[in-house]
């Protein structure tokens, strides 16, 4: 089935890139005449770049925000069969990373405000297996620090759209960043980092990154596998991090005025990295049809909290992983909606997409 021609498509990357693409091509060019393709400058300074933004003083590259997320919970020192409390409401890689190291993820309930893991929830389900706590910053709002975690228990931020937040989020062990193309910051492929400011840690996750290696065919670390930003991936990073600000400004400008004119908008957070505008209606189908009609898309944007998913309900069955009840999580998943949140839309396109929502909700 071919999709509709959206007027107002939910991601323009070829947009982004007319934007910033001279700056891009010459970066890529220069790794291509290089030769250098794994590792070498551009990883060094894409890797430093990066982790300063998430306000960390080292950057280890990994081939995906997945990947970051295995790496920092090896690096941290997660033995298989430790638990890591993961909230309701995420990408299916928070829990699935977990699974991926060995770990046995445990998913609790977001709190009655925003989608971010509830405290109270993180308490009650903490135990003696519990080892690491992964808050999600979700949409631009950073999470509390889990304070209901056992002693001796890690943090490790899941900062896939925490970038370019300011003051940057997280307060864990390590963050992991993902470069996926529809980030507010995405490279021409998949890339992730993961930023400590332990350097112990950051040599740990750079060797289990590179088969657990040290030096050539000198392997001391076991359960290490291959995960690497590349150098062509890095080159696009650094050419597109100049921009950020502005994307991040437009982005922030483009909700602003979105919220004040429509209700059931998901508020966003001075100064956070808003990576989606989430509406939140009374009949999300009529919305989203009422937007199609329109010529602009939108999506769900988890149409299914972690303990619906049926890969966790299969673990779970089997004893590898612990899904307690998440009611407020559901009914987040259940009425979210995303719209286009861009700093490519014309004025126009801004203009449609306000008075189709308006014409929708009503005016706020």
């Amino acid at each position: 089935m071919t999709a509709p021609p959206w007027r107002v498509p939910m991601v323009d990357l070829a947009a982004r890139h007319a934007a910033r693409g001279p700056a891009v091509e010459a970066a890529v060019l220069e790794v291509l005449r290089s030769g250098r393709y794994i590792g070498g400058p551009a990883v060094a300074a894409a890797e430093a770049a990066l982790a300063a933004r998430l306000g960390r003083a080292h950057g280890v590259g990994a081939g995906s925000g997945t990947d970051a997320l295995v790496l920092g919970l090896l690096a941290a020192g997660l033995q298989p069969g430790d638990e890591v409390i993961v909230p309701a409401v995420s990408f299916f890689s928070t829990a699935g990373a977990v699974v991926r190291a060995g770990g046995v993820p445990v998913v609790v309930d977001v709190g009655p405000g925003l989608p971010l893991i509830c405290p109270d929830a993180l308490a009650l389900a903490a135990g003696p297996h519990t080892r690491a706590v992964i808050p999600v910053h979700l949409y631009g709002h950073a999470a509390e620090l889990p304070s209901g975690a056992p002693e001796g228990a890690f943090v490790l931020d899941d900062a896939a759209q925490a970038l370019g937040a300011n003051p940057p989020v997280g307060q864990g062990v390590a963050a992991a960043l993902s470069l996926y193309p529809t980030k507010v910051l995405g490279v021409a492929g998949d890339g992730g980092l993961l930023a400590t400011d332990d350097p112990a840690l950051a040599a740990r996750a750079r060797r289990l990154g590179s088969h657990g290696q040290d030096g050539p065919h000198h392997h001391v670390l076991p359960g290490g596998f291959n995960s690497r930003l590349d150098a062509v991936m890095a080159a696009v990073a650094l050419a597109l991090l100049p921009g950020l600000d502005a994307e991040l400004d437009a982005r922030r400008r483009l909700h602003a005025r979105v919220a004040a004119a429509v209700p059931g908008v998901l508020p966003a957070p001075v100064g956070g990295s808003v990576g989606s505008l989430i509406l939140l209606p009374p009949d999300r189908g009529a919305l989203q049809s009422a937007l199609a009609a329109a010529g602009i898309e939108s999506v769900p944007t988890y149409p299914r909290a972690l303990p619906d998913q049926p890969a966790l309900r299969a673990l779970a069955a089997a004893g590898r992983a612990r899904l307690t009840p998440c009611p407020r999580a559901a009914a987040f998943c259940a009425r979210a909606l995303a719209v286009p949140c861009r700093g490519s839309l014309s004025e126009d396109d801004v203009q449609l997409l306000i008075s189709t929502l308006t014409d929708a909700l009503g005016p706020r």
